[in-house]
């Protein structure tokens, strides 16, 4: 039967909301799963398209933002080195062509590791707890849910993104119009 895995040592609710948060976690890895690197980093057919790279750097970045926001601390300088920022000048940062899938989905993946940590000592009641979002206040609650929609969101980016890429490479044999 397809459900939520709900089995860790968290409150109820708590592990309902990181169960959704997981399963959109898990999809998006299945989904970027094998791809080689040209297709990693490629940016569309124009050119002008957020590659998966940077799709993927942007979650990471997003995920750890709101993992500190929920734990009530700034990102530590260190890991806003490595992870930030998010947006420069309004767009996706660029990654550097030479960096593997592999670095990027490991440091994801410590993301989502300090995710879990942090939703273990979270209380159902502290679901309700309101934390800065945007210069608003949103609850922890909304706020797991937000990071497992937007995941779901950049999935469909990075399938778009494999789609034109297959349409390009087949374009490039002679097979088909490329777009």
């Amino acid at each position: 039967m397809i459900d939520f895995k709900t089995q860790y040592d968290m409150a109820p609710n708590v592990a309902l909301f990181y169960a959704m948060v997981e399963e959109n976690y898990l999809r998006f890895m299945k989904g970027v799963e094998g791809i080689a690197k040209d297709e990693f980093h490629f940016k569309g057919l124009e050119g002008t398209e957020n590659s998966i790279a940077q799709l993927i750097k942007h979650l990471a970045y997003t995920d750890l933002a709101w993992n500190y926001r929920i734990r009530g601390s700034a990102i530590p300088d260190d890991l806003e080195q490595i992870y930030g920022p998010s947006e420069e000048n309004g767009k996706l940062p660029s990654v550097d062509c030479q960096t593997p899938i592999h670095t990027l989905l490991d440091q994801y993946d410590l993301v989502m590791t300090e995710l879990k940590e942090t939703c273990v000592r979270l209380s159902d009641e502290d679901l309700s707890k309101g934390v800065s979002y945007e210069g608003k206040e949103a609850t922890i609650r909304w706020g797991l849910w937000h990071i497992a929609d937007h995941n779901r969101y950049h999935q469909a980016h990075i399938h778009l993104m494999k789609k034109w890429y297959k349409e390009k490479t087949f374009a490039s044999f002679g097979f088909g119009k490329g777009k």
